[in-house]
Order: C-alpha cells, then sequence, then structure tokens
C-alpha cells in the first residue's frame, strides 16, 4: 500500500504542502538539523504528545496549538530536545514559532514546535533563526526528503511514506515523515512524527481519530522501556483534495480512518525495526486475552524483558524467558491454558517447556524479522507490540550518547 513511488514524497505528497530541510549547526555532526512542514490553506490539526510529566517545553507549547484546533505550519529541530529547560526553555519554544509565524505570514499560534536531541540543553536561537529562515525560502514541494532527514537523531534513516484512497470522487492523499530510535516506550515512544493530507474533516473528528489510532499504533511500541520528554505526532488536513467535508462518523469517515490507521502501523514497524543497534524485528501476538489492556500487558511485559531482547540477539530460543516474563505481567493467567510459539512452532503448553524442532527453531531465530504468538485462553481480544533486540550496538550508542 505504502509504494515506493511515493516513498520520497512523504509530507509534500498531499496537496498544498511543502517543506524544507537544512543545515543549522545544531547537530555537533553538522547533518540538517532544522525541518520546516507549511500548508498555505489553513489546516486542522490534531496532536497526541508524551504522557512523561516532565514533558519538554516544545510539547507544552504545541499542545496550545493543537488546542486552538487549527495551524499552518510544524518546526523542528534535531540535536537539542529543550526538556528540562525552565521557563527559558518555554520562551525559546515559543520563539521558534514567533520567527516561523513571521516568516510565513501567519500567527504565532498556527505554528507547530518540536525538538529532539539531547535533554538539558538550552536551544542555541541564533542558530535555530538562522536555520527557520533559511528553511522559509527553501520550501518546497520536493523538499520532504530534506524536512525527514533534519529531524532524525541515532535513527539509520528517516522514516517517510505516502499513498492515496478516494473519497467522494476526489484522491484524497496522505504523507509522512517520522523519526525514532531509541529512548522508545508507548505513552508515546520517543519519537516525532508529522502526517499531513489534503482531505477536508472536521478537526474534532480528526483529532478523536488520531486519539484512538495511536493506541493501536504507537502505543503499541517499545524499544528500550523508556518513555521520551518529547514525543508527539501530528495531523495536519487542509482540505485542498476538496471532498465533501467529513462532519460525522459516517463511511467516508471510516475509509479515511482505515488509511490513517494503516499508516501509523506502518510507521510503528519501521521505528521498532530501526531501534537503536537492533538486529532484530519482534512481533509479539497476543491472542485470547479477557480485555485489551491485559494483551498489551503481556505483550509489553514480554517485549520489554531485557533478558528476551537479549535471547533474541543471540539466537537462543530461551523459552523459559518468555513465559516468566508472560506471569510477572501482573495479568491474571493460566499457566496450563498458556501457549507460546516462536515462528508458528510451539515452543511451551499445558504448563511445559514442550521438545520442539531444534534445527527448526535455530531457523526462525536466525532471522530478522520474528513473530512470537502468546495463546492465553481466557477471551476473545487479541493485540500485537512491536519491538526489537538488544545488541552491544544499543549499549556502545547509549554509551556514548551524550559525551
Amino acid at each position: 500500500m505504502f509504494s515506493e513511488k511515493h516513498k520520497l514524497a512523504g509530507v509534500t505528497y498531499p496537496q498544498g504542502f511543502k517543506a524544507a530541510g537544512v543545515r543549522a549547526g545544531i547537530k555537533k555532526s553538522g547533518n540538517l538539523d532544522v525541518a520546516l512542514i507549511y500548508t498555505e490553506k489553513e489546516a486542522a490539526v490534531a496532536g497526541v504528545f508524551t504522557q512523561n510529566q516532565v514533558a519538554a517545553a516544545p510539547v507544552r507549547v504545541s499542545k496550545i496549538v493543537v488546542d486552538t484546533g487549527c495551524a499552518h505550519a510544524v518546526v523542528a529541530n534535531a540535536g537539542c530536545a529543550n526538556a528540562c529547560t525552565g521557563e527559558q526553555g518555554i520562551r525559546d519554544a515559543e520563539k521558534m514559532a514567533d520567527i516561523a509565524a513571521k516568516e510565513l505570514n501567519c500567527r504565532q499560534d498556527d505554528v507547530i514546535v518540536a525538538s529532539t536531541g539531547v535533554i538539558g540543553v538550552n536551544l542555541p536561537m541564533d542558530k535555530m533563526e538562522a536555520g527557520i529562515k533559511a528553511a522559509t525560502k527553501e520550501l518546497s514541494t520536493e523538499g520532504s526528503v530534506n524536512a525527514g532527514n533534519a529531524i532524525i537523531t541515532t535513527d539509520t534513516y528517516s522514516k517517510s511514506c505516502a499513498t492515496e484512497i478516494e473519497i467522494d470522487g476526489k484522491e484524497i492523499r496522505l504523507g509522512a515523515i517520522a523519526k525514532g530510535s531509541g529512548m522508545i516506550m508507548p505513552n508515546m515512544a520517543t519519537m516525532l512524527c508529522f502526517i499531513t493530507t489534503d482531505i477536508d474533516i472536521e478537526q474534532k473528528l480528526l483529532q478523536e481519530a488520531l486519539s484512538e489510532i495511536t493506541e493501536f499504533s504507537f502505543n503499541m511500541l517499545t524499544v528500550d522501556g523508556d518513555t521520551s520528554t518529547n514525543d508527539m505526532v501530528i495531523v495536519m488536513a487542509n482540505g485542498a483534495a476538496g471532498n465533501k467535508k467529513i462532519t460525522e462518523k459516517n463511511a467516508d469517515f471510516v475509509k479515511f480512518y482505515t488509511v490513517l490507521k494503516e499508516m501509523c502501523i506502518e510507521i510503528t514497524k519501521r521505528i521498532a525495526a530501526d531501534g537503536e543497534g537492533a538486529t532484530k524485528f519482534l512481533t509479539y501476538n497476543i491472542h485470547g486475552a479477557k480485555s485489551f489492556a491485559d494483551a498489551k500487558k503481556v505483550g509489553m511485559a514480554i517485549a520489554n524483558s531485557p533478558l528476551m531482547k537479549c535471547a533474541f540477539f543471540g539466537e537462543d530460543p530461551n523459552v523459559g524467558r518468555a513465559i516468566c516474563a508472560v506471569g510477572y505481567s501482573q495479568v491474571k493467567i493460566n499457566p496450563e491454558k498458556t501457549v507460546i510459539k516462536f515462528g508458528g512452532i510451539p515452543v511451551y503448553s499445558d504448563g511445559l517447556v514442550l521438545k520442539f524442532d531444534a534445527d527448526a527453531v535455530k531457523k526462525v531465530m536466525a532471522a530478522k524479522d520474528i513473530v512470537v504468538d502468546i495463546e492465553l485462553g481466557l477471551g476473545e481480544v487479541d493485540a500485537t507490540v512491536w519491538s526489537c533486540d538488544f545488541s552491544y550496538g544499543y549499549v556502545k550508542i547509549n554509551g556514548e550518547y551524550h559525551t
């Protein structure tokens, strides 16, 4: 669905959107570090933010913008999180929006701001101002790639995708760029995700859709169990496609909701697979839970287990670690009813670690993409959690991140 044909178009694939990414010198590496996304036509805006109580300044400022219900732009930087920076951090985040607003001839509260990078460091506002002004001049319908590259930190690549559907006889386009690799745990993960669409939809419905979809996508993602201070996902819908405005949960709403959910899940998977130092992409399917909350707890327990992560890195089918994690998930289970499968091969059942085909399981463990199924036999609810392994690379990246 998300073909290579539109991948590079990203956030500029929908009508009316432009983007840019420039070097402002905020990153020590000298790579692109300031991104700008802009729609001249006012867009309905929706957002979901980190639940970390130590929310960064840009999160606090951008929540206010989302509360207005509309926006024209997103300005984001990498290299400095502007988190734990007190009132100065708030002033700097507001200044980011003010600079962009003056350059784009819109209001300050029309500008979403986002930052990612090292916590506890003030933004170099002279560099930021120069970067925003430069990005404004470089805005184009081909600017999504640079914008995506300007927000990554330890990612090995920028996550981007785009697609289209037909609604009301009009082609509706959606595009996205995202970053996320480490400090990843739901509520939300350490990620920035910006989604654009040219659909015409009531803001309250857009927000409701995004909030609900987040629970089944970004909040089912974990790399290392850490919830960042700066996470956000933003959707802007500028109505440029010209469809009849969606004002109720009708068939058109369901069609849009479905494709937006598929896009968010696709981005979630890419972030998990690109976890810091990751060598394995892990999918945990939880079956037969009494509730979604229970299924998620079980999935997160095993996905966040350092022992399981290390086992997958070492390609060691340590079934005991798996059932141990299920057992401490704080969900009441019946060990005799629980079944665990690695790559479709039963390895635990009836309260026992099974005698499985060692060669077959070895092939499963050697693969890059591994699926683990956990059948609880307690109800009818299923859930999926996405994660990755822990490698030597993860320790090295995070041991050297600040210094």
